[in-house]
């Protein structure tokens, strides 16, 4: 297995995974990936087996900004490479790959890679059944998201360095 990070060349993989991972009505079109890729590909951690087959990826945009809103998962453009936070729109592995930690070893590269880019945390949010998932990794739960994404009900959570 091997983290790396995203480039156009992974755009249809991608896209394909979010169908898999998430409901058509909050998946990302291909051509947000296509946009967010370009702008953001370094905050792309795609996990790979050997053989190059992309299992689990989590991505998001970067931004001064302490609350993730609706509108950044449309606007690539709201991206600040130099923001203290980083957001987290994803974090997926597809269906067959579930329950044998993957999704971990990407969250615990991605905390890392953060730490080291001087970020103060990362914040994202997630429906209720997923909130414990997440506390594990040190994540506060804020409470009830103003988001609306997708019509489902969401939760912030936060992780502080």
């Amino acid at each position: 297995m091997r983290i790396r990070n995203a480039s156009m060349a992974d755009l249809e993989a991608v896209a394909k995974m979010e169908l898999l991972c998430f409901p058509e009505a909050e998946a990302a079109t291909i051509e947000s990936f296509e946009k967010r890729i370009a702008i953001f590909g370094d905050s792309f951690w795609l996990l790979e087996k050997e053989d190059g087959e992309l299992i689990g990826m989590i991505n998001g945009m970067v931004t001064d900004e302490p609350i993730l809103r609706d509108e950044m998962f449309e606007d690539a453009s709201l991206h600040n490479p130099n923001g203290a936070w980083q957001m987290l729109f994803g974090v997926e592995t597809i269906p067959e790959y579930r329950n044998q930690g993957f999704a971990a070893l990407i969250m615990e590269k991605v905390i890392a890679d953060c730490k080291n880019r001087g970020h103060k945390g990362l914040v994202l949010t997630c429906k209720d059944r997923l909130v414990h998932y997440y506390e594990k990794f040190g994540f506060i739960n804020e409470g009830k998201s103003a988001s609306v994404h997708g019509g489902a009900v969401w939760y912030d959570m936060r992780l502080t360095f």
